[in-house]
């Protein structure tokens, strides 16, 4: 099983971008669903997660007001609404599943299903 990350493109700072994760198969209305993107040369980051129950929202600071995290279980998909978009948002994108306790959404340890995400490229 994996999350299929997409809606990735190049865009211009300021520009709007929204990503989807859908499974290739299964369910996921049971799981935290978390956004973690990479840049070259850096270690992958947190960026949001909505909870599997209640739909509580957490992001990082450097994306809160820009982006939006949302979950539709009847088609089985999360989203990513990215406004705002900065040259420091470039990086791959990928979404993963989580049923970690709360004080462990941030780490990308604590998420699987990964597949192979998307790229997003902001310009200056």
């Amino acid at each position: 099983v994996q999350l299929q990350a997409s809606g990735g493109g190049l865009v211009q700072a300021g520009g709007s971008l929204r990503l989807s994760c859908t499974p290739s198969e299964r369910t996921f209305s049971n799981y935290d669903m978390g956004w973690f993107r990479q840049a070259p040369g850096k270690e992958r980051e947190f960026v949001a997660t909505i909870r599997r129950s209640g739909g509580s929202t957490y992001y990082a600071d450097s994306v809160k007001g820009r982006f939006t995290i949302s979950r539709d279980n009847a088609r089985n998909t999360v989203f990513l609404q990215m406004n705002s978009l900065k040259p420091e948002d470039t990086a791959v994108y990928s979404c993963g599943a989580s049923r970690v306790a709360l004080s462990g959404i941030y780490f990308a340890r604590n998420y699987y299903y990964w597949g192979q995400g998307t790229q997003v490229t902001v310009s200056s």
